[in-house]
């Protein structure tokens, strides 16, 4: 009778292996924000700024100070008080004459601006200052110059120097200056049929 010895294998489990502990993130320090220096106001040309001052306190909300820097005051007013404001400038502030004046064409805004530069040969302590004047003209979408919206009371009657500057502006941008002695063109021929030359939707033909 034959017999079978059964071997026992023992079988050792191995133990589990331990899973590292996982690491927390590091919180990373919360960066405090830098705090932004204080804006220190602006000082402004004593100066220039007294001419300014004179201007608000004779016409209040009628007119902004769109600038006061060194040599120069910038004021925006409307057509309605455009002589006034002008007038005050020659007779209470010693400017006497107008260097140049200037257009502007906003169509975004349906107007047409116009700037005087104005300054002063009689008074010493003015001679590096100007006084930029500027004004707002309707803008009509087709143009009869002479013969549309598009006006603005002349200055000529003010400062005599405007003359020819006026009669420019009215045949380049179409502005046309009531009360002005003579506005016929200075440049172009007096048949002109197209838009004023220098507002932004003329083309030059051709090109």
């Amino acid at each position: 009778m034959m017999s079978t010895n059964t071997e026992q294998v023992t079988i050792e489990e191995k133990p589990a292996e331990e899973k590292p502990a996982e690491e927390k993130p590091v919180a990373k320090p919360v960066a405090k924000p830098v705090a932004k220096p204080v804006a220190k106001p602006v000082e402004l040309p004593a100066f220039e700024k007294n001419i300014s001052d004179k201007i608000v306190e004779k016409f209040g909300d009628k007119i902004v100070v769109s600038f006061v820097k060194v040599n120069r005051v910038g004021i925006n007013v409307d057509k309605e008080n455009v002589h006034d404001v002008a007038k005050f400038i020659r007779d209470e502030l010693n400017y006497d004459h107008v260097e140049s004046v200037s257009g502007v064409d906003y169509p975004q805004d349906k107007e047409i601006e116009v700037v005087y530069h104005i300054g002063s040969y009689s008074d010493p302590s003015l001679a590096s200052q100007l006084i930029v004047l500027a004004t707002r003209a309707e803008r009509e979408e087709n143009p009869i110059p002479g013969k549309d919206a598009t006006r603005l009371p002349t200055l000529r009657d003010i400062f005599y120097s405007v003359e020819f500057h006026e009669r420019e502006v009215f045949e380049m941008f179409g502005v046309y200056f009531t009360g002005h002695p003579d506005n016929r063109r200075l440049l172009l021929p007096e048949d002109w049929a197209d838009l004023p030359p220098l507002r932004k939707d003329f083309a030059i033909k051709g090109r």
